[in-house]
């Protein structure tokens, strides 16, 4: 089902469904897999183009390598703006730590205070998924083989997709969006919506 929340068009599995990342079981496998890098803004490339250097200490040798050789991003299949991939696999921004799980290089920059600005929203907000349509933004729960540990341990600890992923909502959205959105997940669970 498709409800309309502050002009954008919302799928209620995202306030029905619960998901919560486990990255012990996958190892931040959604930096690794998939056919192209995250999505990116035009003010995102600017932003880590702008902080490049401040950024290159937290990633590995391989991305570093690559983003200094090809860019930060390329044009995905349907000419969209993607993060650079490290030989054509894994995010070029990610690194792993010690327990071999992935890690972004901007977010950590970020965490460590190099730099002012998280993670692209892409990454921050998924298994949400955004597209533009004319006139409004259509919000989609991207399911992924990947995340089958994420959704049992969502179920196990019930807590829904917008739940999990509040501070992204909030950072993108807004505050408002995702008052909204918690009252109208709230209105379906009772059934009065």
């Amino acid at each position: 089902m498709i409800i309309e929340i502050q002009n954008k068009l919302v799928s209620t599995d995202l306030l029905t469904e619960d998901f919560v990342c486990n990255l012990s079981a996958c190892k931040g496998a959604c930096c690794v897999e998939g056919s192209s890098g995250a999505p990116l803004t035009t003010e995102e490339i600017k932003l880590i183009e702008g902080s490049l250097e401040k950024i290159k200490p937290f990633l590995g040798k391989e991305g570093r390598a690559e983003i200094e050789k090809k860019g930060v991003s390329y044009l995905d299949d349907d000419d969209e703006p993607v993060t650079m991939l490290n030989k054509g696999k894994k995010c070029a921004f990610m690194t792993t730590d010690d327990k071999g799980i992935a890690k972004c290089g901007i977010e950590t920059a970020y965490r460590e205070g190099a730099i002012s600005f998280n993670k692209p929203a892409s990454c921050h907000l998924y298994p949400i998924r955004e597209n533009k349509l004319k006139n409004q933004t259509a919000l989609h729960y991207d399911r992924w083989s990947i995340c089958t540990a994420a959704c049992s341990l969502g179920k196990e600890l019930s807590v829904p997709v917008y739940k999990f992923l509040k501070e992204p909502i909030v950072r993108v959205y807004g505050q408002a969006f995702y008052d909204e959105m918690d009252k109208v997940a709230l209105e379906l669970k009772k059934g009065t919506r």
